[in-house]
């Protein structure tokens, strides 16, 4: 089982109750062959447990989505972590998904991202750019300063935030590697807009 300490940085879990449902989950998702992305409590007028789950290649579909669901809810109402009545949304990481493990980075080379850090890093905390994979801890990306494009390696624990851009480039990809993976209805896709001059925050 995987510890506090092994759970790489807080991308996956940020606040300590998140770190302690991830302890609780991850052994029931690895089980079913499934790796966990991200985890979030959320609080608002109601409370709702977010779950990012995937598979190793990729391509997890609806029927994963309950089939996790189910096997959580059960687990937690064991261990009953959350004291208030709350709603689980069990998910998929979606094309434009977050990066939230270093292998993520490697995966994903070649692709644009937005990354973050906690710390301002030479005078900046927003990183955007083409992923050129990793280096030991260090996640590299090309950026453009002044005109010119850098390769900056950033550590793995400085970031506090990092997903992919929306680019048809991701969206070819990840159609291919549904479509080979036979789970795709292609007419599905027609309507998915790229982002464009309109910058989204993080």
């Amino acid at each position: 089982m995987m510890g506090l300490d092994e759970m790489s940085n807080d991308l996956i879990a940020k606040a300590a109750i998140d770190r302690r449902l991830a302890e609780i989950i991850t052994p029931v998702i690895e089980d079913m062959g499934f790796e966990l992305v991200r985890i979030r409590l959320m609080s608002g007028k109601t409370t709702t447990l977010q779950i990012m789950a995937d598979k190793a290649d990729g391509g997890i579909e609806v029927d994963d989505c309950a089939e996790i669901s189910s096997a959580v809810s059960a687990v937690l109402d064991v261990e009953d972590p959350i004291l208030d009545a709350y709603a689980l949304e069990v998910s998929s990481p979606g094309i434009d998904r977050p990066l939230t493990r270093l292998k993520d980075f490697d995966m994903f080379e070649g692709y644009e991202a937005k990354l973050e850090t906690a710390e301002l890093v030479g005078g900046r905390r927003r990183f955007k750019g083409m992923l050129a994979g990793v280096e030991g801890d260090e996640v590299l990306i090309n950026i453009e300063d002044q005109g010119e494009e850098l390769t900056i390696g950033l550590q793995f624990d400085w970031l506090s935030d990092a997903k992919l851009v929306l680019t048809d480039d991701l969206i070819t990809e990840m159609l291919r590697q549904r479509k080979a993976a036979g789970a795709i209805d292609e007419t599905k896709f027609d309507d998915i807009e790229t982002e464009g001059s309109v910058e989204e925050d993080m």
